[in-house]
């Protein structure tokens, strides 16, 4: 069966406050370490009210102090943000203090609105079109010392010395990061919580065009998915109306916190709401442990995913971590851990 994973992007909920949304992340992240999940990783958003952790580096390292066993990483760092040396360094440190359980997700996107873009990337000289690859390309340079003969950055060390690079995965929505991450012998992780785009031709194209290489000698492809779990069907139908009503919202560019389960039931649904939300439910998990346990591990077979990694955005904390716990009991996960 697949590892099963957590996605966390540190939702803020309504009546909640960003502060509080962060010591959730770590609250949660303690308790899927327990429960035997195999990592946590934390997302980078810029300026979204519904969103509380701009800075993945700086949680990644609060909740590895944290835990105990659990790999802990970025899902991901937008490398358009970030100049690639600043990355490597901080993960390195990240890596040095607790090595092997760091892991470096990485996403082409910006994470925000155009504006807020341009303001975290104000000082930077323009480069102009889409520069990821320059920039990915950068960061592996750093970690190999592959500059050209010659070039300035060959006299610059990166600190802390001695200390590789934690994995690499590429993030994406799509088949072109699929598609790259193989190309580079990379790991892979495709959102399907929010892709329009089907997730199989981009899982299995990464898995049968992986070419080993000094960064990876196999694939690992993980799979992320929205689910929510409880003791019942209808328990969970309810839940999800928050998950829900976020997400129609969101399409609509409307960023505000995850509205309560009061909120989400009195909202007046319009017919085209109601139809927009039935076609997106094959991106949201809903049901007790045994049919999230089904639904997830039909995909992970379908996908041929070496791990299942999953957001829950309900904004109650005790039933986010009912949830998690439910859908570890029903993956055997529960058992592993009592064990251990």
């Amino acid at each position: 069966m697949a590892t099963l994973s957590v996605l966390d992007l540190s939702f803020v909920g309504s009546g909640s406050s960003p502060a509080q949304a962060l010591r959730d992340s770590l609250d949660l992240a303690r308790h899927v370490d327990r429960l035997g999940y195999g990592r946590y990783w934390l997302a980078e958003h810029h300026a979204l009210p519904s969103v509380a952790s701009p800075a993945p580096d700086i949680m990644v390292g609060q909740i590895a102090a944290a835990t105990r066993t659990i790999r802990v990483g970025s899902g991901g760092i937008m490398l358009p943000n970030h100049a690639p040396l600043m990355v490597a360094e901080r993960f390195k440190v990240l890596e040095a203090l607790f090595p092997g359980r760091i892991d470096l997700g990485l996403g082409r996107a910006p994470g925000t609105d155009g504006i807020t873009a341009q303001a975290l990337r104000r000082r930077e000289a323009p480069r102009g079109g889409d520069d990821f690859l320059e920039r990915l390309q950068e960061l592996m340079l750093w970690e190999t010392g592959g500059f050209p003969e010659g070039h300035p950055f060959n006299t610059v060390t990166v600190m802390p010395a001695g200390v590789p690079l934690p994995p690499i995965f590429l993030l994406g929505s799509s088949d072109y990061s699929a598609h790259l991450s193989a190309r580079l012998g990379l790991g892979f992780a495709f959102a399907q919580h929010f892709a329009s785009f089907d997730a199989r031709g981009p899982m299995l194209d990464y898995r049968r065009g992986f070419q080993p290489s000094r960064w990876g000698t196999r694939p690992h492809a993980i799979l992320a998915v929205a689910a929510v779990c409880a003791e019942t069907e209808a328990q969970a139908e309810r839940l999800a109306l928050s998950t829900q009503l976020a997400t129609l919202r969101r399409e609509r560019g409307e960023y505000a916190p995850i509205p309560t389960l009061t909120e989400a039931e009195a909202y007046p649904y319009s017919d085209a709401e109601r139809a927009r939300i039935a076609r997106g439910r094959d991106r949201l998990h809903v049901g007790t442990p045994e049919t999230v346990r089904t639904l997830l591990s039909g995909l992970a077979e379908a996908t041929q995913a070496d791990e299942i990694m999953v957001v829950c955005a309900v904004p109650d904390q005790e039933a986010r971590r009912r949830s998690y716990s439910l859908l570890a009991q029903a993956w055997g996960l529960a058992e592993t851990a009592a064990a251990a």
